[in-house]
């Protein structure tokens, strides 16, 4: 055996020594919030809340903003409506008597006032209207000359009684074929030239459709013009029949138009019969809002029917209601922006989510395309 290995055994004794005293000093001189930096570190982040963004970030993005409804979910029924315009602000117009089309005074969406002539049709119907209506006018001239002349010779002693009274009736028969035949010319809308009808409009609006055409042979009663006063318009919902007995007069339609834009309305009234072909009831809407409708536009309803709901719950889109973790929020508004709302959801029916605990009715919520804030969130959850 070497006599130096004694000596190295020695020396690499002594440094191990002289590391684990180091090592405890280090320990020893290290300032005492280290050690609680480093569990910080190890702990997880907290989960932020609120998305900050702006107005101009809101429109941007197309996110919608409405108050969380009330009411039960069972309260919501869904159906499919039409915008009509109502009764007395829409009119078809036709050709009161069989013709050709010689003359057209509008075109499809010029506005149009009551009384107002469309078109002009030349009919022998027409020719014939007014030539009674001449020939009536000159009898009731002639009877009415008659009748002077017998009174005058009653007065004189030369005529009888009985001619005057003969001269009286005729011209009370000659006065009432002119009425009909007056009636008639205004019935058929004779115009002044004596050989043609008038098309004219008995409301104001515009118009919105024209099939006629010039030099085009048209029978009586043929659809020239349709017209519609736009400002006066009526949403027509089919019900099931099933929930039809539910509905009342003034309970809250919420109209869903579409890109996450809803008009707000109000039942006037319901037929309460099915019909027998949709199986449905017909159910008339009036919108307090309907600025950007038209007649003819489909809709998708809610009607928050008040018999037989049970009141004091809260309802959102399904569209509001997301899932962050293990969280189920919704996105309240706030003057920053939105901050995330733990809730509670209970049953899904019709597009519309019903809130057990978490949101009062009323909050201002982001009812369409919550799910970019909600990306956003994870994404500063995960920086």
């Amino acid at each position: 055996m070497n006599d130096k290995t004694p000596l190295y055994a020695g020396a690499a004794l002594a440094l191990l020594i002289a590391a684990g005293v180091g090592f405890s000093a280090a320990r020893l001189t290290q300032p005492a919030g280290s050690a609680e930096n480093d569990a910080a570190e190890t702990a997880p982040a907290a989960i932020p809340d609120h998305v900050e963004i702006s107005d101009a970030g809101i429109k941007l993005s197309q996110i919608a903003i409405a108050p969380a409804a009330s009411g039960e979910l069972d309260a919501a029924i869904p159906a499919s409506a039409s915008v009509e315009a109502t009764p007395d602000a829409e009119a078809v117009l036709t050709a009161r008597a069989p013709g050709t089309v010689t003359r057209i005074f509008k075109r499809i969406g010029d506005p149009v006032k009551a009384g107002e002539t469309l078109a002009l049709v030349e009919s022998r119907d027409a020719s014939s209207i007014a030539a009674d209506q001449s020939a009536a006018a000159a009898r009731v001239t002639l009877a009415s000359r008659q009748l002077d002349r017998e009174r005058k010779l009653l007065d004189q002693g030369v005529s009888p009684r009985a001619d005057f009274e003969t001269a009286q009736a005729n011209l009370a028969v000659a006065r009432a074929d002119a009425m009909r035949a007056s009636a008639a010319a205004g019935a058929a809308r004779i115009a002044r030239d004596g050989r043609s009808v008038m098309v004219a409009s008995p409301v104001s609006g515009r118009l919105t459709m024209a099939s006629a055409n010039l030099g085009q042979f048209v029978a009586a009663e043929t659809e020239l013009f349709r017209v519609a006063d736009p400002r006066s318009l009526q949403i027509t919902a089919s019900v099931p029949a099933a929930e039809a007995a539910r509905v009342r007069p003034g309970d809250r339609v919420e109209l869903l138009v579409g890109e996450g834009r809803t008009i707000e309305g109000r039942v006037r009234s319901s037929t309460g019969v099915v019909d027998p072909q949709s199986r449905g009831a017909t159910v008339i809407i009036e919108a307090t809002g309907a600025s950007g409708l038209a007649p003819g536009q489909m809709l998708q309803a809610r009607i928050f029917a008040s018999g037989g709901a049970v009141r004091g719950g809260v309802m959102v889109p399904q569209d509001a209601v997301q899932t962050t973790g293990a969280r189920t929020v919704v996105f309240v508004r706030t003057p920053k922006g939105f901050r995330a709302q733990a809730v509670q959801v209970g049953s899904r029916s019709g597009g519309l989510v019903s809130i057990v605990s978490g949101l009062k009715a009323g909050t201002r919520i982001a009812t369409s395309n919550a799910f970019l804030l909600k990306a956003e969130l994870e994404k500063e959850t995960a920086e």
